[in-house]
């Protein structure tokens, strides 16, 4: 699949978005070395096709909206690339609003497994989509935080951002 990638600038750090042909696949928290490199200018680089450009540019938009709390919800054609459950687990994961948490196990149960916590836990931190798809959301049956890719002072911040007062 052809796909392009831009990184930017973010209040958490650099993030790459990656598109393809049917949306976003991917928004990651970029390393320091991919943060280092010249940071182009959507449609400056003649390798973007259209729709990716396209597609790059509303991502882009409503995240620098979503920094600037003039946004809760995404709209956006996503198409992460996993295993049909990941796939179930991450449109799941959609359903939990701006603002709200969910422990591991209240989330399993709405993925129809109570009993897989580990299994739906493991897809939620295999999402390809940070911040979009939002795994920040999901906490312990305590209320701790318990792992993020982008690390729990990020989940922290994303979820104080989107005013949870219980941290």
């Amino acid at each position: 699949m052809d796909r392009s990638t831009i990184t930017i600038p973010s209040p958490l750090g650099h993030l790459q978005i990656t598109a393809g042909d049917e949306g976003i696949c991917s928004v990651h928290y970029a390393s320091k070395e991919a943060a280092s490199l010249p940071q182009l200018q959507i449609g400056e680089d003649q390798a973007y096709r259209p729709h990716h450009a396209q597609y790059l540019q509303g991502c882009v938009t409503q995240l620098h909206e979503y920094f600037a709390s003039r946004r809760e919800a995404f709209d956006l054609p996503l198409h992460p690339e996993g295993t049909a459950f990941q796939q179930h687990v991450w449109q799941e994961l959609q359903k939990i609003g701006f603002g709200f948490v969910k422990s591991y196990t209240a989330f399993a149960r709405d993925c129809g497994d109570v009993l897989g916590v580990r299994a739906v836990a493991s897809a939620n931190g295999k999402n390809p989509i940070a911040i979009i798809i939002p795994c920040h959301r999901v906490v312990g049956s305590d209320g701790a935080l318990r792992g993020y890719n982008g690390g729990l002072a990020r989940k922290q911040w994303l979820l104080r951002h989107e005013g949870v007062m219980a941290l």
